[in-house]
């Protein structure tokens, strides 16, 4: 890289979104592993931690490692993964806007990784995969069964041909977000499918896959874990995207005067 191109870099900010949901034991942990990664990266970064719900003491705790560069946020109530992200991604300044789930079953060295494949591809979005050929996976086989019936759900509905929508880090240029986030419904199962496929259709064709490195420690069926409700909700959140999509027209600018308006979610244009 050019000392022109290195300055370019060193001149961007990337905004990495957290959030968290009853993590009071390990959401210190998460913050410190995860600011670890980005100092070694040659962008400026802000971190943006969003604790969904006060339920415990991970807003108390995450905010004890509030800095110039960790900003911290939170709200009564759990309103879903999906509002959450958004929630931080409006408050951010990044040139670059990512989310990576609190929990640590991914390896946020992935954030590098992430950067990388972003740069290279000159990409919309990147998104990590665990179905990418190079991914590290500690993953039970139902679930891996559960991916590939996913990726061939979606490519049906909606002719995106993405591997893995789920996985919860992903890279967005600013653009990306301020065009697609006011178009957002979904705040729970369906928000990855959801933005990925307004922001296809909105004409950001170039999304790409990255590895990423992850252990999920399961134990018993997917009947065992409960998941067949979220399967279940997931599936007709999904539906619901292609009705709202295909049908309705409500994501198109024409229908702007729809879109739902929630103060707490109105994207802030910074200069950056």
């Amino acid at each position: 890289m050019s000392m022109i191109q290195k300055q370019r870099s060193i001149n961007k900010l990337i905004s990495v979104i957290i959030p968290a949901f009853q993590q009071q034991k390990t959401i210190a942990r998460d913050i410190r592993r995860i600011e670890k990664v980005l100092n070694q990266l040659r962008y400026k970064f802000e971190m943006i931690v969003v604790v969904d719900g006060n339920i415990d003491n991970t807003f108390d705790r995450a905010k004890k490692l509030a800095s110039p560069v960790i900003k911290v946020f939170g709200y009564q109530h759990n309103r879903g993964k999906g509002y959450a992200i958004r929630y931080g991604m409006v408050r951010s300044k990044g040139n670059i806007i990512a989310f990576i789930d609190s929990g640590m079953d991914l390896n946020p060295n992935g954030l590098s990784m992430l950067l990388e494949h972003f740069e290279w591809y000159n990409a919309d979005i990147i998104v990590g995969s665990k179905r990418h050929p190079v991914s590290k996976v500690v993953y039970p086989f139902d679930r891996k069964i559960l991916s590939f019936l996913s990726q061939l759900y979606i490519r049906f509905l909606f002719g995106l041909n993405i591997r893995d929508t789920q996985v919860g880090m992903k890279f967005f240029r600013r653009e990306v977000i301020k065009d697609v986030l006011p178009r957002l419904l979904v705040k729970k199962f369906a928000f990855d499918i959801e933005i990925l496929v307004i922001a296809y259709y909105l004409g950001y064709k170039k999304i790409f896959e990255a590895p990423i490195e992850v252990r999920h420690k399961f134990e018993g069926s997917i009947v065992s874990q409960n998941l067949l409700p979220i399967i279940l909700n997931t599936f007709i959140d999904t539906l619901g995207i292609f009705y709202r999509l295909k049908i309705l027209h409500y994501y198109d600018d024409i229908s702007k005067r729809k879109w739902v308006f929630d103060p707490e979610l109105r994207f802030r244009i910074s200069k950056t």
